[in-house]
């Protein structure tokens, strides 16, 4: 067996400090070893956790994923929409439930027999971790050799890897909402390029915009293309997770999520998660039309969820439901002014701007460009504009 905390040592060195993931009996003494000693964000899902630990790479640190294999089909969408057209690498290790001539759960059989097949169909590079405390750095060396070459790369962790770890008291972190503020008139419903003028007219120098995937994101393109936006491109639901992993790890910028309602109900566990961990810096602002309008407009059902209570019951701390373009103004100023992790709710109206292209610059160009952008600290700049 492995001895993790002089692994996880070996880890840290070798710049992979940040963890985030979800727990599984195998991985049990690596986690409590990555929340005793480094930084480490629970995920609700594991697609979560691989769109965290991407935010995290853009705000310049070296992110390891933990999950169990059984969750590694929750992370299949991220892994080859998001990280894979991104060029995104991020560490992962992931536990082999189910290995064949060992007992499992039912559960895992099938999952034991695929777990490396579907790394391979993925494209994603992996080996197993071998327990032998002479490998540690050379597998740590292949490992970080993959991340700086731009690819993903997983270790397969077999049962009974990692010498137990103890867990260290964890102090429980309060996620209390101060201000709720729900609907009270009628909704003006603006466009949505309309809005997005908005938004990069009130930005300061260091407002970061991130766009979920679809007109969203295609729309942004055309109103101004910077190094301060991204546009995600599929893994829908992610781009709030995203978000925390940008805000976490670069806290001179503020950071703006555009979410789509049909994005966020894919995701609703990401409500929990961020309120938890809880960055000042993020404002998460809700788009809602009520349809999937980049496939055709579609109805979703956030006609009747309450999305400023939910978040409010999660614990962001101010959360507000906005009527009109006059509203979102007054409160997203007072975010930029003031912080406080915030949730803004509009609903704008359906449909999009007429022959609508898409961006001319690629994923992955995007990206680093991002990341290059997250590295300069911003100017001490307000500017002051009107819509």
């Amino acid at each position: 067996m492995m001895n993790t905390h002089r692994f996880g040592e070996r880890l840290k060195e070798a710049g992979f400090d940040f963890f985030t993931g979800v727990p599984c009996s195998f991985l049990k003494p690596l986690i409590n070893y990555a929340i005793n000693d480094c930084e480490y964000v629970g995920a609700a899902n594991e697609g979560q956790a691989m769109a965290i630990a991407s935010g995290v790479y853009l705000g310049g640190r070296k992110p390891v994923v933990l999950m169990q294999n059984s969750g590694l089909a929750n992370a299949v969408s991220p892994l080859v929409s998001l990280n894979h057209p991104f060029q995104i690498p991020v560490l992962g290790f992931v536990s082999l439930r189910g290995e064949a001539g060992i007992p499992d759960e039912p559960q895992h059989e099938l999952m034991g027999k695929i777990t490396t097949q579907l790394l391979d169909l993925m494209e994603v590079p992996w080996a197993y971790l071998k327990p032998d405390p002479e490998m540690i750095e050379t597998q740590i060396q292949m490992a970080s050799s993959m991340i700086d070459k731009g690819s993903p790369f997983f270790f397969v962790v077999q049962k009974g890897t990692f010498q137990s770890e103890p867990l260290q008291p964890q102090i429980r972190r309060e996620a209390v909402n101060q201000v709720k503020r729900l609907p009270y008139r009628k909704d003006e419903r603006p466009s949505r390029y309309v809005l997005l003028q908005c938004l990069d007219r009130w930005r300061h120098a260091s407002t970061i915009l991130l766009a979920t995937t679809g007109k969203t994101g295609r729309e942004l393109y055309e109103v101004k293309d910077t190094a301060s936006n991204l546009y995600m491109v599929g893994s829908m639901g992610c781009i709030s997770s995203m978000g925390l992993g940008v805000a976490l790890t670069s806290p001179h910028h503020k950071v703006v999520v555009i979410d789509g309602d049909g994005s966020l109900l894919m995701h609703m566990g990401t409500l929990a998660t961020i309120a938890h961990y809880g960055p000042p810096n993020l404002l998460h602002l809700l788009i809602d039309n009520e349809a999937h309008d980049s496939t055709g407009g579609q109805n979703t059902v956030s006609g009747h969820v309450h999305f400023v209570d939910i978040a409010a019951a999660c614990g962001y701390a101010s959360a507000y439901y906005v009527h009109n373009l006059e509203e979102l103004e007054q409160y997203y100023k007072a975010w930029q002014s003031e912080g406080g992790l915030t949730f803004l709710h509009i609903k704008i109206a359906g449909g999009s701007r007429k022959e609508l292209g898409r961006p001319h610059i690629r994923p992955f160009e995007v990206a680093e460009r991002l990341k290059q952008h997250l590295q300069n600290l911003p100017p001490d700049t307000k500017e002051d504009a009107k819509c």
